[in-house]
């Protein structure tokens, strides 16, 4: 079935318009300042996988190497990441989050919880049915979109 032409631009105008208010909304909920969003979704991936390399990491976020490295640097300046030399390979770093970066997260994930879970209730039954049916196709959706990068 071949979608309706503007489908893929309307979809990604509300993704990012969803994500934009959330990010500016929960920003003055959280402590500390703001962090970009490339720095949050690395944080994301290093709490799931403690003691991830940085060459792994980037390929996760189909970001290039020498990218995340420069993200790793600052969220360790920022005392938000730990890097550990990977005892298998001298060469690599392991990477780990602080507890400070633990909390920073639960801080943040309970209020953006809390501020969509709000603006669900002000929907319809009808409307929140259909978010909750479009989810699985969502998550394929991203899963195609990583297998093609």
């Amino acid at each position: 079935m071949t979608p309706p032409p503007d489908l893929a631009e309307q979809l990604m105008s509300a993704v990012q318009g969803i994500r934009r208010v959330v990010r500016r909304r929960v920003r003055a909920e959280v402590p500390g300042p703001p962090l970009p969003g490339a720095q949050v979704e690395l944080l994301r991936v290093v709490d799931r996988r403690p003691g991830i390399g940085v060459a792994a990491a980037a390929r996760e976020l189909s970001l290039a190497g020498n990218s995340v490295s420069t993200l790793v640097n600052l969220l360790v300046e920022a005392g938000l990441l730990r890097r550990e030399v990977d005892p298998a390979d001298r060469r690599a770093a392991q990477l780990e989050v602080t507890e400070a970066a633990r909390e920073r997260m639960a801080i943040w994930r309970k209020a953006r919880t809390g501020l969509v879970s709000a603006a669900l209730t002000q929907l319809s039954e009808k409307d929140t049915v259909a978010i909750t049916a479009a989810l699985p196709a969502l998550e394929k959706l991203m899963d195609a979109l990583k297998e093609e990068a």
